[in-house]
């Protein structure tokens, strides 16, 4: 006989947990065992891995799940290794190998071949994707052995470092960093590269090492968390602004932050800012005895307008308040 399911009783967590995603695992395996791990009751990531990568995974768990698609625009850098010679189903090695073509290539052809993709590009979205046509995500015509046409999409490489090559041997290969925009399929990328060397390619290994403003660095694993107290794992926790660091910071008064709260635009000497995050006081609790100045939501300005745009609510406000109280006592 199976013994009970233990029930875990879910809190209000508010902020960003910084994922080292381990290989294997899904992008939403990682966040539900995340959140289990902290009891979390709302939870959303910033964008999806591939279960074939690994590094920098935002979690957001609470209030910062209203900012996490801000972050969907930011830039990303990865290393990858592109396998040299085979072509797989997949572009990456989870695929069947569909051809095998002989590397000839030279370490100036290959430097060659890597400034073509630099800049503005176009790629067409691989069959495994996410990405959805006419409501079902491609990957789902893949598995029923259909092709449908994808539209090209342009992104920008800012940055394609040759780490390391070997061009001959057993297993020829190109290790390389990449710094791109938002949309970029590192998959497609190495397949690109190798058909522009004339021997194809597949991906092997696929990390990111940062999105934005987060590095590898400041990363924590599955494993480390759950090793740890629940007091350890709540410590990873970066503060909700932490998804808001090129807005530009504006502060109310008592009266503006209320007003802004339910939603009401305020008259200011501002100029016009298309990202702000806004600040105000809260008003004193019988557990919070002073008035706080707090993150209250993000905005833009215009025509001297403070117009809201993702506000929290005043029950986050204070569960955010009177958990920064409980760990600073």
């Amino acid at each position: 006989m199976q013994g009970q399911r233990t029930r875990v009783q879910r809190r209000p967590v508010h902020g960003v947990l910084l994922l080292d995603k381990p290989l294997g695992l899904s992008s939403n395996q990682a966040l539900q065992k995340a959140k289990w791990l902290l009891r979390a009751e709302k939870a959303g990531h910033t964008g999806t891995l591939d279960p074939l990568a690994t590094g920098v995974l935002p979690l957001c768990f609470g209030a910062a799940t209203k900012f996490s698609q801000l972050h969907l625009d930011a830039d990303k850098t990865y290393e990858t290794v592109i396998r040299l010679g085979l072509k797989t189903s997949t572009a990456d090695a989870e695929g069947d190998v569909i051809e095998a073509r002989g590397v000839t290539c030279t370490p100036g052809q290959v430097v060659e071949a890597l400034d073509l993709f630099m800049g503005e590009i176009e790629q067409i979205p691989p069959m495994h994707s996410a990405l959805k046509k006419d409501g079902k995500p491609l990957y789902e015509y893949a598995r029923d052995g259909e092709t449908v046409e994808r539209e090209a999409r342009r992104v920008t490489i800012h940055d394609l470092d040759l780490l390391d090559m070997q061009l001959t041997g057993d297993e020829p290969h190109l290790h390389l960093r990449v710094r791109c925009s938002k949309g970029t399929y590192i998959r497609t990328l190495g397949e690109d590269i190798g058909e522009a060397l004339g021997c194809g390619g597949h991906l092997t290994m696929l990390r990111r090492v940062a999105t934005g403003p987060f590095s590898a660095a400041q990363c924590v694993s599955l494993e480390t968390l759950e090793a740890e107290s629940e007091a350890q794992r709540a410590a990873h926790l970066l503060p909700v602004p932490a998804l808001l660091p090129d807005h530009t910071p504006v502060t109310l008064d008592e009266e503006g932050a209320a007003r802004f709260l339910s939603g009401v635009r305020r008259r200011g000497a501002w100029p016009n800012e298309s990202h702000v995050a806004v600040y105000g006081p809260v008003p004193a609790t019988e557990r919070l005895r002073v008035n706080v100045t707090t993150l209250l939501g993000s905005a833009h300005t215009t025509g001297g307008e403070l117009i809201p745009g993702r506000l929290l609510s005043p029950i986050e406000i204070q569960q955010i308040l009177e958990t920064e109280t409980e760990l600073s006592s």
